[in-house]
């Protein structure tokens, strides 16, 4: 595969990686960073890469080992914050960005959308992070096998990380629909009619 064209291929998948990437790390800028880093090693070891098989898993197995290997390394150093160079109206200018009125046809669909969304997102970003890493792979239409080899983990593993993953969101988005009155509780009475 020429450079010209392992590197064309290669960035036909940064919405996905990105996508990916931001539900792992649940900042932009780090999912930024991590998508930049996937690509700085799959240029510098593309020899590595045989031509004809799947480039996307191979950036996705890079994408997740450099994800893995930053929280472990994360997980061991204390949290730190600076914020000398933080710019005071960096909020400001982000919602001066943001339209304030909606050209939806269907406002009440947007807003249950956002609401759903958001809901989903903090389900997902609940999950024990090897849970969902799997789940986010599984997402991205991966198979077992090719999610089970760019985790380092047996297919079996795979399988049951996604059941015990896709269980909990289900019980914390049942949860959540609940308390809002959208799910109704079950009972094991006769219904009244």
């Amino acid at each position: 595969m020429a450079d010209d064209a392992f590197e064309s291929e290669a960035l036909s998948y940064i919405d996905a990686l990105y996508r990916t990437a931001l539900r792992m790390t649940r900042s932009e800028a780090d999912a930024e960073d991590l998508v930049q880093e996937t690509y700085i090693r799959a240029l510098r070891f593309r020899e590595q890469f045989t031509p004809g098989t799947n480039l996307k898993a191979w950036l996705f197995r890079i994408l997740t080992n450099t994800f893995i290997n930053a929280y472990r390394k994360r997980s061991r150093q204390p949290q730190t914050a600076e914020l000398d160079d933080v710019d005071e109206f960096s909020l400001y200018r982000r919602m001066s960005q943001e339209t304030p009125g909606s050209n939806s046809s269907d406002p009440e669909k947007e807003f249950l959308d956002g609401i759903v969304s958001s809901e989903v997102k903090e389900a997902l970003a609940a999950l024990p992070e090897k849970f969902r890493t799997t789940v986010l792979l599984d997402v991205e239409g991966f198979s077992y096998k090719e999610i089970a080899e760019m985790v380092g983990i047996p297919i079996g593993t795979v399988m049951s990380r996604l059941h015990r993953g896709r269980k909990f969101l289900q019980q914390r988005l049942f949860d959540v629909a609940r308390e809002r009155g959208i799910a109704a509780l079950r009972t094991s009475g006769p219904r009244p009619d």
